[in-house]
């Protein structure tokens, strides 16, 4: 903080398409689609005139009790799009609040609607893990760098090593490994899971644990041993859900259903705090009662089911409907990989991560042995300093320089965006 105050500051006026526009009319492309919500681009007439069409109806109302069109037809067609058997949808603001949401249903439905299970409330999650900022998707995280001062707060987990091919943990090589890394949460599940409500996880891609893929085959092995020692299997779709790894959702890419599911970001286009946990009718039941029992779900937020938020959301699918988002992006993510693969002959890349358009490429001092630079080389920063001034913005993590752009990022931009930071990286010349 100290140093960022020292730094000349930049301020974001304006945005079209795949560019920011400071208030100097400087313009950049938007490299993390402005912290990976935005899909279709800034000032997408569609998203617009869904804000400007519902503000003339209404802002907002309570949802205590109450509903609202768009907030009901956003249920049908996220239920309609979802993995097959996620039906019933709660709607809260944030992807922090949409996983808070997920670990407190998983552990007041074992209460409730499974009482002979036992006392179900601990849950299972990737070492390295980011599930966000609120003191139980903290609790259910692991970057020491971000959530070890507020240790004191959190409640107690049980964690696994994750899938982290490049810097293996149990020094394999894949595929000739067979997911070794698979064994130890058998183990963890097999002998802990009448004390575990639920097991969190990121598919296909930890994102803020510094873009770490998971091989083929990870997820659906996990949602198995989830389903045989019956551990309700959490999806955190936060980052990867809305297309970034090709599909709509990643679940799809294994034809996995989780019983819970969290998403965010890129639910608005990139235009409004939105984000809904998805789950089955099975759990749904376990919170139905008499009104003296009291079994109804005791969260809320002041801003549930916000008319603004549901109706650009209603657009953000509908573009991906008519613009057909997604068959468009296949060609691009293969350009996207064949551009990036030069990079990794430059000196300090020690490895190129891609998974969709989401890619991370991971700086190291040392390529043969993968030592990593320490924070004080400030490796990551340094380039995206450097891309600033280039016309890109990135947010790097740590020595990883992260990539994802909105999904209608032009090829020709596209292109763009990684010579900056081809260009960018070999001016840092981090020692």
């Amino acid at each position: 903080m100290q140093e960022w105050e020292q730094e000349e500051p930049l301020i974001i006026e304006r945005g079209k398409g795949s560019y920011l526009i400071d208030t100097e009319g400087k313009k950049y492309l938007d490299g993390t689609s402005s912290i990976w919500v935005n899909l279709h681009g800034h000032r997408h007439p569609v998203l617009d005139g869904a804000l400007k069409k519902q503000l003339d109806k209404i802002a907002h109302s309570t949802f205590l009790g109450l509903s609202n069109p768009p907030a009901i037809e956003l249920a049908y067609e996220l239920i309609r799009i979802a993995p097959k058997g996620l039906s019933r949808i709660f709607y809260s603001d944030n992807g922090s609040t949409a996983v808070e949401i997920a670990l407190k249903m998983a552990v007041q439905y074992w209460r409730q609607r499974r009482p002979e299970a036992g006392p179900k409330h601990t849950f299972l999650h990737l070492k390295l893990a980011y599930h966000g900022d609120t003191i139980g998707a903290v609790s259910v995280g692991n970057i020491e760098l971000f959530h070890s001062r507020f240790k004191p707060l959190l409640f107690s987990t049980l964690e696994a090593e994750p899938p982290y091919c490049y810097r293996c943990p149990f020094h394999l090589t894949y595929p000739t490994c067979r997911m070794a890394c698979v064994d130890p949460i058998e183990q963890i599940l097999k002998s802990r899971h009448r004390e575990l409500a639920g097991f969190i996880i990121e598919p296909l891609m930890q994102a803020a644990a510094g873009m770490i893929p998971q091989p083929a085959g990870y997820l659906q092995r996990i949602r198995e041993l989830c389903t045989k020692y019956e551990v309700l299997l959490i999806a955190d779709e936060v980052a990867t859900g809305f297309g970034r790894t090709g599909r709509m959702f990643a679940c799809e890419h294994e034809g996995v259903t989780p019983d819970l599911m969290a998403m965010s970001k890129g639910l608005t286009g990139g235009y409004m705090p939105l984000a809904v946990t998805l789950t089955t009718d099975e759990i749904y039941r376990g919170f139905l009662g008499t009104y003296d029992e009291f079994k109804t779900f005791f969260h809320g937020h002041s801003f549930t089911g916000n008319p603004l938020g549901c109706s650009v959301a209603l657009a953000n699918l509908q573009v991906f409907r008519r613009e057909k988002t997604l068959s468009r992006l296949s060609s691009k993510i293969k350009l996207l990989a064949k551009w990036l693969n030069p990079l990794a002959e430059m000196p300090n890349v020690g490895d190129i991560r891609q998974c969709g358009f989401m890619a991370g490429i991971e700086l190291v001092k040392d390529k043969r042995t993968k030592e990593p630079y320490p924070l004080s080389a400030k490796a990551g920063h340094r380039v995206a300093s450097i891309a600033r001034t280039k016309g890109l913005i990135l947010r790097p993590i740590g020595n990883v320089l992260v990539l994802m752009p909105p999904l209608s990022t032009s090829k020709a931009e596209l292109l763009k965006i990684v010579e900056i930071l081809k260009v960018s990286i070999e001016t840092a010349a981090i020692n």
